[in-house]
This record gives C-alpha cells, structure tokens and sequence, in this order.
C-alpha cells in the first residue's frame, strides 16, 4: 500500500503541477502577452477564460479515461492521461506570443489548456481508484488521502519555480521568457512519474467484474444521474475556495492592491502546506466518524468563513492575508480529505471509474473554471473591499451544503464482535 500510495501520490502531484503552473501564468503574465489589445482587467479576464477552458475540459477527460478505466482497469488511465497532460504543458511553454502570431497564440493557447484539462480529468479517478480499491476497509480513507496530498504538492511545487524565477529574473526577462521554464519543466516529471506508474498492479476490485459495463456513460446517466449532480454540487465549494485563494486572490492583490509576486506566493503556499500537512489527519479521521459529517462540517466552516477571508485579504497585510487563507483551506480539506473515499463507495464497481470521476470533474467546472472570472468581473463593481466576492462564495458553500445533507454516508461499518460463547 505504501508503495501504490506514493506512486499515486507523485503521478497526482506532477499532472496538478501542470494544471497549477496554467493558472498561476495567467493570474501573472498571460493577459499582456496573449491579449495585449484588452484592457488590464479585460486581459485578466479573457486569460482566466482560457484558465476556465481546462475545467470544461475536465468532465469531458473523465467521460473518456473513465470508459478506459472501467472497459480496461484502472492502470492504463494512469499511463494516458499523464502523457497527455505532459505533452500538452510543454507544449504550452512553445506557443508564440500575440505579438508574433497574432490571434493564433491565444488560440493555441484554449486548444492545449483544453488538452491539459482532458488530462487531468482521467488523472484524478485512475489515481483515487487504484488505491482506494487496494486498500483494507477500516484505512480506505487514509491511504486514498494520499493521492488528495498531491494537489497540494503540485502547487508547490509549481509556485516555488515561479517564486524562484521571480527573485532572481528582472520583470522583462521573466515576461520575455522566464514564465516558459516550468512549463518546460513540465516534460522532465512526467518521464519521471511514467516511471514511477510502470509497475504498478492492477486494480483487484476491477479484476474481479465479470461483465465490464460495455457503455458506462450510459449506465451512469440512467443509474446514476442524481448522484452525478449531487456530488457535483457538493464539491463545487471545494474548488470555489480553492481557486479563490491561489489563483484568483494572486491577480487581485498584485493588480488591485500594489502587493508584491512574492509575497502572495508565499501567503498562498504557506497556507497549502498547512493543507497538505493535514490531509492525512482528518482522513483519519473520517474513517474513524465518517466521510458525510466532515463534508457538512466543512461546507459549514466555509459559509461562515467567506467574508473574513475577502476581508482580511483586502487589508494587503502579509500576516492578515495569510490568516485569511488558512482560515480558508482547513475549511476545504476538511471536505476534500475524505472525497477520494467518499465518492468511489458512493458508487458500484463497473461504473465507478465513470461515475466518481465525472461528478468530481463537473465540481470543478461549477466552482474552478467559473470563480476567478466571476470574481474578477465583482471587483470591478465593488469597493476596495469585494464583499460581492465573499457573497458569491457563501452561496456556493451553502449550496455544496445542501448538497452534501442529501448524500448517504457510506464508511463501512466495523462488524461487531463475537460474544465469547458460555458453557
């Protein structure tokens, strides 16, 4: 177990770098260079479209490497859906500015963020399942925590080569080509995540299915709809929050509040470490109470936390920012801990590859691809303070609660034990 965990723990956190690395060049320098005849906030705006273009992509992944997974095992979707994540940033890092190809950069710019997203869309449930589906039962929620750490370790590691690049490039070397380098970055751990999936066994659930779904799409539209759309809004907080807070909160404070790249890099990670650190705590944590009360816990903490957290960032204090964000991300681990758990016993095993990835993905087109544009385009209504952004968020969260209070729980139940027998 420790073994397939870190393996999908390494393949999640490199294919989230990808993903990361995207957002992080488009709350930063994808606006100038590939809109550079919008406005500021115009150009922000049509860059966290192409950001959002990744999100759409995703259910459409999972739609596609979940027939893979559920047709053929869950091992082939690992190996796919990380060549086509690393080729496409790659090739990211190539693209020709506006300046030198015109209306073709931003183009290529929505084709290959759509393939990033295609990616990641078959990542998440290949990675989730292979461990959930090995591990014991009373521990399928810490050992599936570990693939959930690698979103945390992928920004990391993403913004830590943008800082990098930002303390030792002048502002016109990195604009000119100083952004480029994680992306080519990009190439180097996907050959080293391919070889850390290629010995990895298959799935011992999917192994056992006699009749493999022939369409599982289909099977899970006419089975499983309401749990699709359920699951889907319950997650949306979840991706709502954290979005806010890495991608969206970096281009409102360097843009709106004159702070400085490296200092909100460095509020933002401070806080995802912090997630990331407790990722395993509270998945312990929901096999030990269950996988439902956290997520009601969480959406709650969430929609009471909302307009602190605009704020405390809106004040442009370093301490108070980061408060703010902390506050933030233990409200969304708190839910996203025990998901990797939750949503595959949510469904049955032919399906499951289908079914738990498309109403993870869907989460994240109603909270990932939608909040930084919505909250771009609510600052440019608002006041220094952008309680409209903090609205916004808590009618998300408690949507996501409503939500999460209509799913059952699903933790199996330890058996009881055998009453020594009397004589």
């Amino acid at each position: 177990m420790l073994r397939l965990s870190a393996a999908s723990l390494a393949g999640t956190a490199i294919e989230f770098y990808d993903f990361f690395v995207y957002g992080t060049a488009a709350a930063l320098v994808l606006g100038p260079l590939f809109f550079p005849t919008f406005s500021p906030v115009a150009g922000t705006l049509a860059a966290f479209a192409t950001f959002g273009v990744g999100f759409i992509a995703r259910p459409l992944g999972s739609v596609l490497f979940g027939h893979i997974g559920d047709r053929r095992g869950r091992r082939p979707v690992l190996i796919a859906s990380l060549l086509l994540t690393g080729a496409s940033t790659v090739a990211v890092g190539c693209v020709p500015t506006y300046d030198t190809i015109g209306m073709a950069a931003p183009l290529l710019l929505l084709v290959l963020r759509f393939l990033q997203g295609l990616g990641l869309g078959g990542e998440w449930g290949g990675a989730v399942l292979l461990t959930v589906e090995h591990a014991p039962e009373g521990r399928r929620g810490l050992w599936s925590s570990f693939p959930q750490v690698g979103p945390a370790l992928g920004f990391l590691l993403a913004n830590g080569v943008v800082l990098g690049l930002s303390a030792t490039l002048s502002e016109a070397q990195f604009a000119a080509w100083g952004w480029r380098v994680p992306f080519w970055a990009a190439g180097v751990l996907a050959i080293v995540g391919l070889w850390l999936r290629s010995s990895l066994t298959e799935s011992p659930r999917f192994l056992e299915i006699d009749e493999p779904a022939r369409v599982p799409l289909a099977e899970v539209a006419r089975g499983h709809w309401r749990l699709v759309l359920l699951t889907a809004g319950a997650l949306s907080i979840g991706y709502a929050i954290f979005y806010t807070v890495t991608t969206w909160s970096l281009a409102y404070a360097t843009e709106q509040l004159g702070v400085s790249r490296g200092v909100m890099l460095t509020c933002i990670m401070g806080a995802v470490v912090v997630k990331g650190s407790l990722t395993p705590v509270v998945a312990i944590l929901g096999d030990r109470y269950g996988r439902r009360p956290l997520c009601l816990i969480g959406c709650t903490a969430s929609a009471l936390w909302m307009f602190p957290l605009v704020a405390l960032l809106a004040t442009g204090e370093p301490l108070l920012m980061f408060l703010g964000f902390l506050g933030a991300m233990l409200s969304f681990i708190t839910m996203f801990a025990v998901i990797a758990a939750y949503l595959p016993e949510l469904y049955e095993p032919r399906v499951r590859c289908t079914g738990a990835a498309v109403g993870y993905n869907l989460g994240g087109v109603l909270g990932g691809a939608l909040t930084p544009i919505v909250a771009t385009a609510l600052v440019e209504q608002g006041g220094r303070v952008p309680w409209g952004v903090g609205a916004y968020l808590t009618g998300v969260a408690l949507l996501s609660l409503g939500c999460f209070a209509l799913l059952p729980e699903t933790r199996p139940v330890p058996a009881p034990a055998a009453e020594p027998a009397t004589g």
